[in-house]
């Protein structure tokens, strides 16, 4: 038995495992259904997604009217995984295989799931972390005994976890961009490390206004090359999703695109309010793109809108030509027709997007109970 959790409670982490095996999980949310808003637990069919308040289930005795399965297993949640225990055991008592989300919704966003990918040459190991609850995805490259930490999130245990068990150092970290829909953790690691941070410098004030950012940042340009172990990572300023986007080539197999380019899709012009300026930069950043990258290119975004963009192991990645054929925005041949396509996807953001790039360059401090706030729900960070 596993000693960190009771027999009624089920980690995050084995909770998503074993539905990706294909085990046939309910989830009952006993959250008030205004709480949904701020994201859910939605990787089951919805047809097995079920909201219904807790203290209505703790005194029932006839589940039938709830349409509860007592054959499938079932993943109880709640906000911090304690009035979950206790409804998960008295559904337990009524013959359910019923099972509580280890900590709730409030470890659910932020629970990383290692995928192992194909290293290109020169990298030992390269790891997507997949933080399930935002759609979001971070990376570990080893090389030899040192790694590189790119696109962090706010609590990267589980990273710096993987970097130990390679016996690999972290030497830099980086990120794609400023991000609007989570708070990077790539600065405080990099302090807490002693390693540089990496960011185009164009990224590092708020767009909105332009006020200049007060990170302390190793500056990247077009072209910067970074050398980890016996591998090197080449900066490629990607402008358009934000100004200072860069995707991160290593070698000649592999991109890492943040969010330029996506799987599906390609990352925002708007989030910025400079739609027209960003859009026209997007278009050359994809012309670049098409121009400069064989078909043969390991695509590895920051972000993913749906299990759609998942190849067969689960890993959110594709080949730039298969790409070509199934990515609308980037199957588009004159930016005339791209700019309309834009236009009509184009519109509002969440608003608590402003404060999060405030606080990804520097400009705002924020505690754990605001910053998990800000950061509820899935990202928006994609056209479609």
């Amino acid at each position: 038995m596993d000693p960190t959790h009771s027999p009624l409670e089920i980690p995050p982490e084995q909770f998503v495992r074993r539905v990706e095996k294909g085990e046939p999980f309910q989830v009952l949310d006993v959250r008030a259904a205004q709480r949904l808003a701020s994201g859910r637990v939605d990787i089951v069919p919805d047809e097995r997604f079920f909201n219904l308040r807790g203290s209505l289930l703790v005194e029932m005795k006839d589940f039938g009217p709830t349409g509860l399965d007592k054959t499938l297993p079932l993943a109880v949640v709640c906000g911090f995984g304690r009035d979950s225990r206790r409804i998960a055991r008295h559904l337990t008592r009524a013959g359910f295989d019923a099972l509580s989300l280890q900590g709730g919704m409030s470890r659910w966003v932020h629970t990383l799931v290692a995928r192992e990918l194909t290293p290109p040459a020169n990298v030992d190991r390269l790891v997507q972390f997949d933080r399930i609850g935002k759609g979001a995805l971070a990376y570990l490259a080893v090389s030899g005994d040192e790694a590189v930490v790119i696109d962090a999130p706010r609590h990267p245990e589980p990273i710096l976890e993987a970097a130990r068990e390679a016996g690999a150092r972290i030497v830099a970290v980086a990120d794609t961009h400023a991000h609007a829909d989570y708070i990077s953790g790539g600065p405080a690691l990099a302090n807490e490390l002693g390693v540089p941070y990496h960011l185009h410098p164009a990224d590092n004030s708020y767009p909105y206004d332009g006020t200049p950012g007060k990170l302390v940042i190793d500056a990247l340009q077009d072209g910067r090359e970074l050398r980890v172990g016996g591998a090197t990572l080449t900066a490629l300023h990607m402008p358009g999703h934000t100004e200072g986007s860069v995707a991160y080539r290593i070698g000649d197999e592999t991109v890492l695109t943040g969010d330029f380019l996506f799987v599906a899709s390609v990352g925002r012009p708007d989030l910025g309010e400079r739609t027209e300026e960003w859009t026209g930069s997007l278009w050359h950043s994809l012309e670049r793109a098409r121009r400069e990258w064989p078909a043969s290119t390991q695509v590895l975004p920051a972000h993913y809108a749906s299990d759609k963009e998942r190849d067969g192991d689960r890993a959110v990645e594709a080949r730039f030509g298969a790409m070509r054929a199934r990515n609308t925005p980037l199957a588009i041949e004159h930016e005339a027709d791209f700019r309309e396509w834009v236009q009509a996807r184009a519109g509002a953001f969440p608003e608590q997007y402003r404060r999060i790039k405030a606080i990804n360059v520097g400009l705002v401090r924020v505690d754990e109970a605001e910053a998990d706030e800000l950061e509820a729900g899935r990202n928006e960070c994609a056209l479609g």
